[in-house]
């Protein structure tokens, strides 16, 4: 397995996660069509990393790229978007594509991100070497966005998170589960999680999305996910955590307070949208206790944090809502 990308904790710090010194690590220049680069997804692949990125070309049309690096830092993105051939389905348009993610699921890597069909919805696609790309049938109606896929079956059945919406800038949004039994056909949805309360936990309260795959822990399944406040200064986006039972992963064992991750740094207030931390990918490895989440600052760059993962997991049990 690939060393994932590292970083201590700096001195005088008692933050649960922190960012990487050098960020953002994708600049929004990074090709020469970009306007932003951001919201992008990350999987360990060969001696190295692969990953499916989000750039938005300078007519701000959104799609979405492949690219490599041998330490998960430093980024080789092809200038081309991915074209897809056809996987389960001859049904391959879109007027869009944004937000990735990546799993590895039994014998390739799986795709999912926000497709533009009539609307907002989950696509789903899937490739073996990052070369060649195959779209399968989209996951659900619109209108959809934050499809996750969870790294295994459960109970059988492939399992994938959502956040059921409209066709604009949400003012609403609940994170579901659903289950399938061969990736074309969705169905059995679940509420998962719904917003907190304003009194509770502000930073939350407008709307939820789930953000990198689920990792599979001795307290059951982490869930890193955004939580947003509309403020008098629009929509303000932030990272918190969940714990989900194992085999019931629609039951919230516990969930974080305050939030992991908010935006501070100038790279994630100022940009397209400003005031986003919007996480998509993680890696991570349990023997040497490591967490490196990517995220999307400001609509813009994508950058990185890091933490150690049972210092996350219990950090979510001690500051539950």
């Amino acid at each position: 397995m690939s060393t994932i990308p590292w970083q201590d904790r700096p001195e005088n710090s008692n933050d649960v996660m922190w960012r990487y010194s050098e960020n953002p690590i994708i600049d929004r220049y990074a090709i020469p069509s970009s306007n932003s680069i951001f919201n992008s997804a990350v999987v360990p692949f060969g001696d190295g990393f692969a990953g499916v990125f989000r750039c938005d070309n300078k007519a701000v049309q959104m799609n979405i790229f492949a690219g490599f690096s041998k330490n998960g830092i430093d980024w080789d993105i092809n200038h081309e978007p991915i074209v897809m051939q056809s996987g389960n389905t001859e049904m391959i348009e879109s007027a869009y594509k944004y937000d990735p993610r990546v799993v590895w699921i039994e014998d390739r890597y799986w795709i999912t991100w926000c497709n533009g069909y009539n609307g907002p919805t989950i696509g789903i696609g899937y490739t073996f070497d990052f070369k060649e790309f195959f779209q399968c049938e989209n996951a659900f109606l619109p209108f959809n966005r934050n499809g996750v896929l969870f790294p295994q079956k459960i109970n059988g059945k492939y399992a994938m998170l959502s956040r059921p919406s409209d066709n604009g800038h949400t003012p609403f949004g609940d994170i579901w589960i659903s289950y399938s039994p061969d990736m074309k056909y969705w169905g059995e949805h679940r509420l998962v999680m719904k917003p907190s309360p304003f009194e509770q936990s502000a930073w939350q309260c407008t709307k939820v999305g789930a953000g990198p795959i689920p990792i599979l822990t001795e307290e059951g399944w982490l869930m890193l996910y955004h939580g947003v406040i509309n403020t008098c200064n629009g929509f303000r986006y932030a990272m918190g955590a969940a714990l989900l039972e194992e085999n019931a992963p629609d039951q919230v064992k516990y969930r974080t307070q305050p939030y992991l991750l908010g935006p501070a740094e100038i790279y994630e207030q100022v940009g397209d949208v400003g005031n986003v931390v919007f996480p998509c990918a993680a890696l991570h490895n349990i023997e040497e206790d490591k967490l490196a989440v990517y995220y999307g600052a400001a609509d813009t760059v994508v950058a990185m944090a890091f933490g150690k993962l049972s210092e996350v997991i219990q950090f979510t049990k001690d500051n539950s809502l």
